[in-house]
């Protein structure tokens, strides 16, 4: 994967944008589908004349009453399914790019760290693939912190880039983040 450059401002005006009309559209479409399942298949509230004189003989013994519950449950699954699948058809556009982008780079990083430890005594012993994954992990990472104004963690990040790129002198090599394809973390097994 190819490090991009992003715009800060567009990113997370993007990213506030997708989150609000995410929510957004999440309680709408919750409460649209549970109303359309309570309305087609609930029975709560509906009394024939026998259940009348039932529910009145069974006043002396309490019971739990009826709910929608599972209804509205059903409604919030599904509308997170909708959510999901309008995410998926935008996710190529142009207005995306920038989240989706930076949602692929946090997944990468996600398997990375899984496999850091291995990866960074491989990368002591001087293998290429693996100072290849450590340069682009935390090249990424300065620029995924720079987008999320995660200052804290930056100083470490930039200390780590640098014992890197000191690794990879000590070796001999020229190395660089643009040679990363997720393909190498696969040599680093768990």
């Amino acid at each position: 994967m190819q490090m991009i450059d992003i715009n800060k401002t567009r990113y997370r005006k993007h990213l506030n944008i997708i989150i609000v009309g995410f929510i957004a559209n999440l309680l709408v479409l919750s409460l649209v589908f549970g109303a359309i399942l309570i309305s087609l298949f609930s029975t709560v509230g509906e009394i024939t004349g026998v259940e009348q004189i039932v529910n009145t003989a069974s006043d002396l013994v309490q019971e739990q009453p009826e709910t929608n519950f599972r209804y509205n449950l059903l409604g919030v699954i599904l509308a997170l399914l909708a959510n999901a699948a309008i995410l998926h058809s935008i996710k190529g556009s142009e207005f995306f790019l920038e989240v989706y982008y930076v949602w692929q780079v946090k997944q990468i990083q996600n398997l990375i760290f899984r496999k850091l430890k291995k990866i960074k005594v491989a990368a002591k012993s001087g293998e290429e693939p693996a100072l290849i994954i450590l340069s682009f992990y935390y090249q990424s990472q300065k620029q995924v912190y720079s987008l999320d104004d995660n200052t804290i963690t930056l100083a470490t990040v930039e200390k780590e880039i640098a014992n890197i790129k000191q690794l990879i002198d000590d070796n001999g090599l020229s190395i660089s983040a643009a040679q990363f394809d997720k393909k190498l973390i696969s040599t680093y097994a768990s």
